[in-house]
């Protein structure tokens, strides 16, 4: 088997760039250790750290910039799509809205270091209006703060790094096997996790078709739009009549309101009615037995051919 740290050394900006692009389209590809290893090969090598950092800089602007571009276009339906290919909760869409909508532009610096939303935050800037300018500023400074941590890291351990590689390269194929063994073992994990959490929001739905058939009946459902602030603001349609409260507004003093005689629906636009399922179950702990998610939430509603109107207040919430 070849010198781990000569091929790290001889491929570092290819293997830096191939991973980090990778990274921030989505892909479990671990690029931070690539980073750090990178970092210790590099040293007395003059020049390399900064070729390094470029490198690391323009994929993070290239694979994020695909992302805040299609946010633009499409908006929900990218962010949608990114929580269903991820193995990630599919909470990351309400974590991401309440993320981007109190810090702005700023997150996405934040956003490199929290699992689960660093690919979301692009799309979600884009969806929310930023300006493509401050996009780019922002989304530089995050990849030179990500990237230069990471490739400090590795300097200031590259002994000890290019140590632990040197003794990987006498194991040969069993250091390989060990490698592919945890990782694995790492997507094991986050698959269980996300299998856990499908399980949690696992519940009875109601479907389009009932909820209009318990209008037309004169039953007035509670309908209530689970979206946060920002989901709304991002799209301000909703079902006629429909109450906006987000599940942090979900709290005793409103659901002392709330009739446990009447049929109450929730509905989000998550994948898996994620929101809309925690927000019944919420309502079922205190002794409401007749609440269930919308399946399909908002967007099934409306693909029916069912009439809409809007919130009466939407926020704009990343300045263009």
């Amino acid at each position: 088997m070849p010198d781990l740290v000569d091929l790290v050394y001889q491929h570092g900006i290819l293997l830096v760039f191939a991973a980090t692009l990778a990274a921030r389209i989505g892909a479990p590809v671990p690029a931070a250790p690539v980073l750090a290893v990178a970092g210790a090969a590099a040293v007395g090598a003059q020049g390399s750290l900064i070729t390094l950092l470029a490198a690391a800089i323009v994929a993070n602007l290239l694979g994020d910039g695909l992302w805040f571009w299609a946010g633009r276009h499409y908006g929900y339906q990218v962010l949608k799509l990114l929580c269903r290919i991820s193995m990630s909760p599919d909470s990351c869409v309400r974590q991401s809205e309440a993320f981007i909508g109190r810090w702005g532009g700023s997150s996405l610096i934040a956003a490199k270091f929290v699992p689960g939303i660093s690919v979301v935050a692009p799309p979600m800037a884009g969806a929310l209006g930023m300006s493509t300018l401050a996009f780019v500023g922002f989304e530089s400074l995050a990849a030179l703060i990500w990237a230069g941590a990471l490739l400090a890291l590795g300097a200031a351990f590259s002994a000890q790094i290019r140590e632990l590689l040197a003794l990987m390269s006498t194991f040969g194929a069993f250091a390989l096997a060990a490698l592919a063994v945890l990782f694995v073992i790492y997507l094991g994990v986050r698959y269980l996790r996300r299998r856990a959490f499908l399980r949690e929001v696992g519940m009875s739905r109601i479907s389009v078709g009932e909820l209009r058939e318990l209008i037309e009946a004169g039953a007035q459902p509670v309908v209530i739009d689970v979206r946060s602030d920002v989901g709304r603001s991002l799209d301000a349609r909703r079902i006629p009549g429909a109450l906006g409260v987000d599940l942090a507004g979900l709290k005793r003093p409103l659901i002392a309101t709330l009739p446990h005689d009447r049929d109450i629906v929730l509905y989000c636009n998550c994948p898996n009615e994620a929101s809309a399922a925690t927000a019944a179950r919420l309502l079922a702990s205190h002794g409401f037995t007749r609440v269930r998610p919308l399946a399909g939430g908002l967007e099934a509603w409306i693909d029916a051919g069912h009439s809409f109107d809007e919130h009466p207040q939407v926020v704009q919430v990343v300045p263009a």
